[in-house]
């Protein structure tokens, strides 16, 4: 294996640009540390400091995506996780800042679904019940081999059988995705194309259904020359040989029955 004059390994493409940012990122904690708290030289420091980790938060928010919230929002949110990140870090506990921002940026964004994402505004004790109703729903899958009851879910979180159905019940006000949800590939079909399209014969049902009634009353050949006409989709000459009359009898009958029913539907 190659090595540098130091005896390490050489750095590879991809590890370059992220040595630099943590070389980087080591001074300007050094120098905000040195700084007067508050300074324009902090807050300068500050800030170049949240410029420089941006790329983190673009990478966390990524993790969210196709979640029924646009990703620019949750840079937004994940932006205000990383500035938090920012202000509390303390360079003495020896760990890199990436480590200690991560968490903070991805419970910012957890928070933002817990908040925002309900459809339907509900108490924020059961939007919490919510959370761990999930975590112990997959906890207990793994140890018994299947769902668990209402019941044993309520045992393990503590709390009663009647809290734990609410908690299920109240998942359903949380929102959909978006309509418009897919992935970016341009063959991946959107959630809207796996909905149903309006039926054009739906308008015809309510009519349909107010003459059978009506069909049911009238004499057999009238209704026998209504069914051949507008059910089998035959023409008046056709009907004329099957019933046995004439086209212009077929005709003059096909108007009366229309008529008389017409009449009828509008009573």
């Amino acid at each position: 294996m190659e090595t540098t004059d130091s005896g390490a390994p050489p750095e590879t493409e991809s590890e370059r640009p992220f040595e630099a940012i943590r070389r980087r990122s080591h001074e300007l904690f050094d120098e905000l540390t040195a700084a007067e708290p508050n300074s324009p030289t902090a807050l300068a420091l500050r800030d170049e400091l949240v410029r420089l980790h941006l790329p983190l938060v673009d990478h966390c928010a990524r993790r969210f995506r196709n979640r029924g919230e646009p990703l620019e929002d949750l840079v937004q949110v994940g932006t205000i996780g990383l500035i938090k990140s920012v202000d509390r870090f303390d360079v003495e506990r020896g760990v890199e800042f990436t480590t200690y921002a991560t968490p903070t940026i991805i419970g910012e964004i957890k928070r933002h679904f817990r908040d925002k994402g309900w459809a339907i505004r509900v108490p924020r004790r059961l939007q919490e019940l919510r959370m761990q109703i999930s975590t112990a729903t997959g906890e207990l899958s793994q140890q018994l081999g299947r769902s668990p009851t209402p019941r044993e879910l309520a045992e393990a979180i503590g709390c009663s059988l009647e809290e734990v159905v609410e908690g299920m019940a109240s998942a359903n006000a949380y929102s959909t995705l978006s309509l418009d949800a897919g992935d970016d590939d341009e063959r991946t079909p959107r959630l809207a194309d796996s909905l149903g399209v309006e039926d054009d014969n739906i308008e015809h049902v309510e009519i349909r259904e107010s003459l059978k009634p009506l069909l049911d009353q009238l004499p057999a050949r009238e209704k026998k020359i209504l069914l051949l006409r507008f059910f089998k989709n035959m023409t008046q000459s056709q009907i004329a040989a099957e019933v046995g009359i004439s086209q212009m009898h077929v005709s003059r009958l096909l108007s009366r029955t229309l008529e008389q029913l017409r009449q009828s539907l509008e009573v």
